[in-house]
């Protein structure tokens, strides 16, 4: 049986390195948002063969009155141009201008998001987040309720929320580096990402305390509450770990062969889920054990 507890202040290191530069990123760098948070129109043209420099379609959107446009090439001979707030008449004016030098192009995608609506979408986002974290606390809290010693119930739904946002705020974070270094951006399906991680982390989590729970049982107080977590993460690391490569390899099969509309959302649930599965076996355990050695010194 390995001695997992016993190596938790390494762990701590390593979180608390990733969640410092997370912190760090973020504060410096911030987010790159997509249309759905900064609003303005995403438009996808695809060109008969391949597409053009960037610095001529550039040229051809400044003329049509979108001096703010980003070109992005994609696949299959494809580029996607973002511009700032504008209305239906100045998206067909940019697609008009376009058709005039390449009248073979095909507009395949044309999303326009206002100023207010990106704003009630930001908000809404962290509402969500929000309202999910403290329901999933609720819900341990409950659970766990006729596990009273030697942990008080409320305590399993508090540890499992630090480790929630553990990973969340590591997932963002590495978003904050990627869109300053590769012009990764967010839009609502990272939320939908953010969201579905915390439901997989935390299912991950109450795996493990369902064991402790189980094995506190049995052994009464014959047993230091340590050891019975120790032995609780050693019961439940092999099957947690296999769930998800499982989830893993889907996912990158689906990074990898699926269309470009999907990679933010895939590489945000590949990220959580690498961590969740870490914080899970790691770090919600041990703090549960560091919060019992606490509460005896006292």
């Amino acid at each position: 049986m390995y001695n997992i507890l016993g190596k938790r202040k390494y762990f701590y290191i390593f979180s608390g390195t990733l969640i410092i530069l997370s912190i760090i990123s973020l504060s410096t760098w911030g987010l790159k948002y997509g249309i759905d948070f900064t609003g303005g129109t995403l438009m996808e043209l695809k060109f008969s063969n391949s597409a053009p420099p960037n610095a001529q379609i550039k040229t051809i959107l400044d003329g049509a009155g979108a001096k703010d446009a980003t070109v992005q090439p994609t696949e299959n001979n494809s580029v996607l141009i973002r511009f700032g707030n504008a209305d239906d008449e100045k998206n067909k004016e940019v697609l008009k201008k376009m058709r005039e030098k390449y009248p073979e192009i095909e507009n395949t995608r044309l999303d326009y998001i206002g100023p207010s609506i990106s704003s009630e979408l930001k908000s809404k986002a962290l509402w969500a987040l929000l309202i999910a974290v403290l329901g999933i606390a609720l819900y341990i809290a409950y659970a766990f309720r006729q596990v009273s010693r030697p942990v008080e119930s409320w305590k399993y739904g508090v540890g499992a929320v630090v480790a929630l946002i553990h990973d969340v705020l590591i997932t963002v974070g590495i978003f904050s580096v990627l869109g300053k270094f590769y012009n990764i951006e967010i839009d609502t399906s990272f939320i939908a990402a953010l969201l579905t991680i915390l439901g997989f982390s935390v299912h991950d989590t109450i795996v493990v305390y369902d064991r402790t729970r189980e094995n506190l049982t049995r052994s009464g107080n014959r047993e230091d509450f340590s050891e019975v977590v120790n032995r609780s993460l050693n019961e439940t690391m092999a099957r947690s770990i296999n769930t998800s490569l499982t989830v893993i390899v889907t996912l990158l099969a689906i990074f990898i062969f699926g269309g470009e509309s999907i990679k933010t959302f895939t590489l945000a649930l590949l990220i959580g889920i690498v961590f969740g599965t870490y914080s899970s076996i790691f770090v919600a355990s041990a703090l549960m054990v560091d919060w019992w050695k606490m509460g005896n010194k006292k």
